[in-house]
């Protein structure tokens, strides 16, 4: 009895699986095919393969690019967009003559064509990476720096891609990843990273002292910055000391004076105020004697 209803399960389970074959044909719901990454370099051509077996009178073909909104690329026998003056369809493959690197994303191409079990869908997914040579990158070189000191210089670049490397140059001299098997005409104290851009000195000194540029490079093309130059200087220890004597004196002179006045009676508040009452003293008699005479001569 155990055996009979295995039995019975399985044929069961068969039967389910051949109606639910049978409907996701019926209905077009087929599996995707395989994805695909295509590669391309920016202003040159690309071609978006959308393989099919067979052309058939009435099939229906539609390109999408998909994001976070759906857009039509073909659709209604007709290129859609900014892709009717520099793209063609091939077959069931779209050719764009001039990508732009907003032209990367992913796209979808869908063909529903009849079939005897009703209609078909297929669909086939490509996604498209565009190349980006770099652009001329921004570098940031301190124009002066004091012999001693830390001191970075930055070079960077925002359009490249793949993410491109760096390179910096003293006088038109690579400058060597390994300081120490660089030239004698520069120190052994900097740092080089390559993926950020940073050139940075530890201890800077004068041999450091020359103009700098920067390189960004990667599998498409290079481009340079135009060379800036970095003085270095030694700190000008005669130059402070004499500025600190001369600080020193005119205080030293300042304070002299301040003891002289003092000395001389010209801050004394007691002589400012024997000179205000012995004045209003003779202002009071001058008024009295006045009096004094009136009454007499009357």
């Amino acid at each position: 009895m155990a055996r009979r209803s295995r039995h019975r399960l399985l044929l069961l389970l068969l039967r389910y699986l051949v109606v639910a074959l049978g409907y996701h044909k019926a209905y077009g719901v087929s599996a995707p095919k395989d994805h695909k990454v295509v590669t391309a370099i920016e202003y040159q051509e690309v071609i978006l393969a959308c393989k099919y077996p067979k052309r058939t009178i009435a099939f229906r073909l539609e390109w999408k690019k998909l994001g976070q909104s759906v857009s039509f690329v073909y659709y209604q026998q007709a290129l859609q967009g900014d892709f009717k003056d520099r793209a063609e369809l091939i077959d069931f493959s779209i050719r764009i003559k001039n990508v732009t690197r907003r032209d990367a994303g992913k796209y979808r191409c869908e063909i529903s064509a009849p079939s005897e079990q009703g209609q078909n869908l297929e669909e086939d997914t490509v996604t498209l990476e565009v190349l980006v040579a770099p652009a001329v990158p921004s570098c940031e070189v301190p124009n002066s720096a004091l012999s001693g000191t830390v001191v970075e210089l930055r070079c960077q670049d925002r359009e490249g891609n793949p993410a491109p490397e760096y390179t910096w140059f003293k006088d038109g001299i690579r400058l060597s990843g390994n300081p120490k098997l660089g030239s004698q005409s520069t120190n052994s104290s900097y740092t080089i990273n390559t993926k950020s851009g940073t050139l940075k000195f530890n201890t800077v000194s004068k041999l450091d002292s020359g103009e700098y540029s920067c390189e960004a490079r990667n599998s498409v093309g290079y481009r340079r910055c135009p060379g800036k130059r970095m003085q270095v200087d030694d700190l000008n220890i005669s130059g402070i000391i004499a500025a600190v004597v001369a600080v020193v004196l005119v205080i030293s002179l300042c304070g002299f004076g301040v003891c002289y006045a003092q000395r001389k009676g010209y801050f004394s508040k007691e002589t400012s105020f024997q000179k205000s009452g012995s004045t209003s003293k003779s202002t009071t008699m001058s008024e009295n004697d006045f009096k004094h005479t009136k009454s007499f001569i009357i």
